[in-house]
């Protein structure tokens, strides 16, 4: 994992992020989320050059993200599925499509609807496993738990 920044605030966002943060984790994903975890489909479905897509595969397996498992002895090939880290990266990658839906394409230019098991289309939403209500940014107080960091920033000693 790549380390944060000389004094950068701790932070769980970061630390996925320099996992997951690039442009073709995140397209590799999705893609193994549909069923197409062998190599020539991510490279077609996901536009990544291929030694940029073998890289970031390799980093995927590495983090626990994605099992290789191989489907040809000869050729040897190999082909990639979430493992429970990356299946509980999908409802991320709904949200975030949810998100440029809404705000990036419109309701007539969506690509991908995502249909839940009782055969509505889902429409995704943060809740609070405790109370059931939907997660709002006025309704949420944060509680910085690093020693020496603050909302703001460090504390000054």
């Amino acid at each position: 994992m790549a380390a944060a920044p000389k004094n950068a605030r701790p932070c769980s966002i970061a630390d996925a992020l320099a996992l997951v943060g690039e442009k073709y984790s995140l397209l590799i994903l999705r893609e193994v989320c549909l069923g197409n975890g062998r190599f020539d489909q991510l490279v077609r479905n996901t536009g990544a050059p291929r030694d940029v897509l073998a890289t970031r595969l390799r980093r995927l397996v590495d983090a626990g993200i994605l099992d290789r498992r191989p489907y040809s002895e000869r050729p040897q090939r190999f082909e990639y599925r979430p493992t429970r880290a990356g299946l509980e990266l999908e409802p991320v990658l709904i949200t975030l499509m949810a998100w440029g839906d809404r705000h990036l394409r419109g309701d007539d230019d969506r690509p991908m609807v995502i249909e839940h098991v009782c055969g509505h289309e889902l429409v995704p939403e943060v809740t609070c496993r405790a109370c059931g209500a939907p997660v709002r940014h006025e309704d949420l107080t944060s509680h910085p738990q690093t020693p020496g960091w603050t909302l703001s920033g460090p504390s000054v000693a």
